[in-house]
């Protein structure tokens, strides 16, 4: 990631313990969105990493299988469905996680709230309380370098109630994603305020 960013800066809200799980989902507006989960659990959180790919990327882009990427076809429910009971599956050893883009394919930088699809609505219904939920969000510049820069915000694990439909927790889990997208563009290659240089 070094040679890609001319910096990386992060703000970190969340630390994950020696046995968390966790659940990370992140806005997808980058085309290194896909390595970012790697670099994110080798350097940041120490966990055991699985993420969501979109079966089409799969197929192009290989390697990814290699790092802990599994496939999900968005155009076929049921396909959909066994890719999410396998996420879970995948949560159950002690120090686990998860990357999930619930927009579902790279969307264009948008000062707008992401739209997400349900599946990761369906995930918060369906696990143990005790996994943890924490919204991430990506954003890369070029104001003072040709090299772009990149800000990672990661915020705090969320509590929710579980018994609000997959359309409101959706747009709950959006709104946390945007805070986070506001709160970065407000500062990002100007005063960088709350965030570390890494």
């Amino acid at each position: 990631m070094r040679r890609r960013f001319k910096n990386i800066f992060i703000k970190q809200d969340y630390k994950a313990d020696t046995d968390a799980k966790t659940v990370y989902y992140i806005n997808h507006n980058l085309w290194w969105d896909g390595l970012l989960p790697l670099y994110l659990s080798r350097n940041v959180f120490h966990q055991t990493a699985r993420a969501f790919m979109e079966d089409k990327q799969m197929h192009k882009h290989r390697f990814f299988s290699k790092i802990g990427a599994f496939s999900i076809n968005l155009s076929d429910p049921r396909s959909t469905l066994r890719s999410l009971r396998f996420a879970i599956d995948s949560l159950k050893k002690p120090n686990s996680s998860l990357y999930i883009y619930p927009e579902g394919e790279i969307t264009p930088v948008s000062a707008s709230k992401p739209e997400f699809k349900n599946g990761l609505a369906w995930l918060y219904q369906n696990t143990d309380r005790e996994i943890d939920f924490v919204p991430i969000a990506f954003y890369s510049h070029a104001f003072r370098e040709s090299k772009p820069e990149l800000y990672i915000n990661i915020g705090a694990a969320l509590t929710i109630d579980r018994s609000l439909s997959k359309s409101e927790l959706t747009t709950e889990f959006e709104k946390k994603v945007h805070q986070l997208l506001i709160e970065t563009r407000d500062v990002a290659g100007f005063s960088d305020e709350g965030f570390k240089k890494i």
